[in-house]
């Protein structure tokens, strides 16, 4: 779906940003694209959604070179949700909607309403102008609008940004939904629990340098020390024990009367995160 061969870019103040990255996404893939401030992700994402021109290396879509291959037909099968909303607010979420679907062939788009309502947006606010909406609820019609040509690549940059918890579980539930539908995502996130529970695989960039690549179990268990943490009651006593996880193979290798917990000290995504890069998300 995605095959991007030593991607190169350079800013006119001569400054490099990226230095050669490969990577492939492949098809009905989630893929996340993870990286600190400045670190090269928002310029690639913008190279692969023909935003930005003037890149170095291949970058293919759908097996032909970005370069080559704009049209409407070619960017018809691309959906793109990006991190500031970009609609009109003088509009209403109705009126968007209807006026971003006019851009694609009529057999290609969404139901407006099925849309707006599978996102849970207010009811009230469908014929309100955009600029009365919460951040909450532009994101919701941001994500209907990246959805209405029923792509089949999606670029999702921050999908739950301004999201409540309750909307950051409906948000990973349609993203599951479209891949279950053959589309390829691609995300970019400052959010670890979206690209772990969600990504199939990530690639950590940083200062436009690739430095790890794999899935997020993968990546949390080649770093783990492979421990776990007990905590027990022996003889009216509360005791906790570190021991090697291989050791439990033969059953709990010591006194105790009860159990309470078991904690395995896997590193999160985020550690590894930090790990590879050495710097935070912020």
């Amino acid at each position: 779906m995605i095959e991007v061969k030593n991607l190169t870019f350079s800013y006119s103040t001569g400054k490099q940003a990226l230095h050669g990255l490969d990577f492939t996404v492949e098809d009905g893939e989630i893929f996340g694209f993870l990286g600190p401030n400045g670190s090269g992700k928002s310029t690639t994402q913008k190279i692969l959604t023909g935003i930005l021109k003037g890149h170095g290396g291949r970058v293919s879509l759908f097996g032909q070179d970005i370069s080559a291959a704009q049209g409407p037909a070619f960017l018809g099968k691309i959906g793109v949700l990006f991190e500031f909303p970009y609609l009109y607010a003088n509009l209403s979420a109705v009126d968007n909607l209807n006026y971003f679907a006019s851009f694609y062939p009529k057999e290609q788009r969404r139901d407006v309403g099925e849309l707006l309502e599978m996102l849970e947006f207010k009811p009230d606010f469908l014929k309100k102008p955009v600029s009365s909406y919460s951040k909450g609820m532009r994101q919701r019609v941001s994500m209907a609008r990246a959805l209405i040509s029923s792509p089949k690549l999606l670029f999702l940059d921050e999908p739950t940004s301004g999201l409540d918890p309750s909307g950051a579980v409906l948000f990973r539930k349609i993203i599951e939904q479209e891949r279950k539908k053959g589309t390829t995502v691609f995300i970019t996130t400052h959010n670890m629990a979206d690209a772990d529970l969600l990504c199939d695989r990530v690639a950590f960039i940083s200062n436009g340098n690739l430095v790890a690549l794999d899935t997020p179990k993968r990546l949390k268990e080649k770093n783990s020390s492979h421990c776990v943490i007990i905590d027990y009651l022996y003889r009216g006593q509360r005791e906790t024990k570190t021991i090697e996880a291989p050791e439990l193979e033969a059953g709990i290798p010591f006194a105790h009367d009860e159990l309470l917990s078991i904690h395995s000290q896997e590193p999160t995504l985020e550690d590894m995160f930090i790990q590879y890069t050495g710097r935070g998300l912020n």
